[in-house]
């Protein structure tokens, strides 16, 4: 049997969004305390880490990932000694805890940018600054994530300031090797107080291209409804400073034992940006894109291509279906079919790497409806249109339905009734709820080691049909999965046992039969598998 791997490639993670995971005041939303009473449903369902979104001190226009003091709780959440009780607790029920980092950008109430403006106590250049151009315009045309130009006129400082997505989030100037610094030491401050490692969001942001040379055009064949999809964006982001930033945090990190980081990347071609911040040993430890997340149908191709890329690749990767910023995973790539919904949650802990569930994930929960009225996210707010209600990331931010009651209180989101039909205190009563599937397939994974850090290899498999091998030393183990709806037969090349999943799937003469959206493991002989060196030759194109 293969060595054990790091603790970081057997965990699976789980996601909170403070705000909206559990409520320990009842002011309507969650905070520190609320967590830390939660603890032991997280452990319950056998996770083995936390990654704990923004809790800093924020004005809150992007609700918390706008950080004015990144060394302090906000006090809507609690306190620093909260925080402490809260990692210790963690602690001691043999849960890791990973904190949000947000680095490429700060609040516009942080004392460093408003000493930037002023051109003060030796922060002039922390910050993206640039003139204008002769006619008053911005420097180039770059454009934010959140809508409109990327640039800020300040009238203080007579020059814009970049901003990659809202305007009260300023780019900080990773090339000022000042700034590097200050962002080691908040690490530092973290590392100290006990945490395990980052969560880095949208960590090939944090350079751009210093000449700032103007983005290409786009290929569109009808008019985009956001107009940073006008661009490809070449130039602010994801430039070769940022991984020399990268390797000083790598550093930073080996000095202490056991913590890791986990990168966010979002780019054009997200498996080949993904693979980048992971080769090598001076690069993060793992990290996930949009690859999965940005998906709309739960497709053999896109998995396929999610395996093959890491096949032979030296680095380590992560994957979810879900998170904050985007619709939930049921409703967004399985139309709400409580069967894909089910294999899809088997897929995501069958691949090679590291899996990360978002809360309310392991109850099933459909992306919920929220009226225009009771938006809070700017982006959805901003995006809003007639034919597009569900634009923006408040459907998957509305609270955790704890018990089915919860309507009595006013929170700072609306809860969606079909939520609470899917409430926690409901589904632990029901011997086969959504909630105890997912505790069946933690506990599968847990029990096999070829499924957390063994090899994957795609194998020929019919159309519609999933198929390949994960392996480590003797184990093997062949996983299938049926994704177009249609009832399908695979043909074992040998001898094969299927494993216990809680989904539909029969083995016999040496067929296994899966129904339309069936999944199915097993566990094989000791002969080497036959693997397919591509995604064409696996017949799931």
């Amino acid at each position: 049997m293969a060595a054990e791997a790091p603790w970081w490639k057997r965990a699976v993670f789980y996601q909170i969004y403070p705000r909206s995971f559990a409520d320990g005041n009842g002011n309507g939303v969650g905070d520190l305390a609320g967590i830390i009473h939660r603890l032991p449903y997280i452990a319950s369902l056998g996770i083995d880490a936390i990654w704990l979104s923004p809790f800093f001190r924020s004005p809150m226009k992007d609700y918390g990932y706008d950080v004015a003091d990144y060394r302090d709780v906000d006090p809507l959440f609690g306190t620093l000694s909260d925080f402490d009780r809260l990692l210790e607790h963690a602690h001691l029920l043999g849960l890791k805890l990973i904190i949000d980092q947000v680095w490429s950008h700060t609040s516009d109430q942080h004392s460093w940018f408003r000493d930037s403006a002023a051109r003060r106590g030796g922060y002039d250049e922390w910050y993206v600054w640039a003139d204008a151009k002769p006619d008053g315009t911005p420097p180039n045309n770059w454009q934010a994530s959140f809508g409109g130009p990327a640039w800020t006129w300040h009238p203080g400082r007579r020059q814009y300031y970049l901003h990659n997505f809202l305007s009260s989030q300023p780019d900080l100037n990773f090339h000022n090797p000042a700034v590097q610094d200050a962002i080691l030491d908040v690490a530092r401050f973290w590392l100290d107080r006990g945490v395990d490692g980052f969560r880095l969001d949208v960590i090939n942001y944090v350079a751009h291209n210093p000449a700032l040379t103007d983005n290409p055009v786009a290929r569109y064949a009808a008019t985009p409804p956001a107009t940073i999809r006008f661009q490809r964006q070449r130039h602010n982001k994801s430039q070769p400073e940022a991984l020399a930033f990268v390797a000083r945090l790598r550093a930073l990190l080996d000095d202490y034992d056991d913590r890791m980081a986990v990168g966010e990347i979002f780019d054009d071609d997200m498996l080949a940006r993904q693979l980048e911040y992971t080769d090598g040993p001076d690069r993060l430890h793992t990290a996930y894109s949009f690859h999965l997340l940005n998906a709309r149908k739960a497709t053999p191709d896109l998995f396929a291509d999610a395996i093959m890329a890491w096949t032979d690749a030296a680095g380590w990767p992560s994957w979810s279906l879900g998170n904050h910023d985007v619709p939930r995973f049921p409703t967004r790539l399985a139309a709400d079919d409580p069967r894909l919904t089910r294999s899809s949650m088997l897929l995501l802990l069958c691949m090679r790497g590291t899996p990360f569930l978002y809360q309310g994930d392991e109850l099933g929960l459909p992306q919920a409806r929220v009226p225009f009225e009771r938006l809070r996210d700017p982006f959805a707010i901003a995006s809003w249109t007639e034919d597009a209600q569900d634009a923006g990331r408040d459907g998957a931010r509305t609270p955790m339905p704890w018990t089915e009651d919860m309507l009595r209180t006013e929170t700072w989101l609306p809860i969606d009734s079909r939520h609470l039909a899917l409430a926690v205190e409901r589904q632990e009563r029901v011997p086969h709820s959504t909630l105890q599937f997912t505790r069946r397939l933690l506990a599968l994974r847990r029990a096999h080691p070829a499924l957390q850090y063994g090899d994957a290899r795609l194998v020929e498999a019919p159309a519609g049909v999933l198929a390949f091998e994960r392996q480590l030393g003797d184990q093997r183990l062949l996983c299938l999965f049926e994704l177009s709806g249609a009832e399908s037969t695979y043909d074992l090349q040998g001898p094969g046992a299927l494993l216990d999943t809680g989904l539909p799937a029969q083995a016999a003469d040496g067929q296994v039969t899966l129904p339309a959206y069936g999944a199915a493991i097993l566990a094989l002989s000791q002969a080497p598998c036959s693997a397919s060196p591509s995604a064409s030759a696996a017949g799931v194109r």
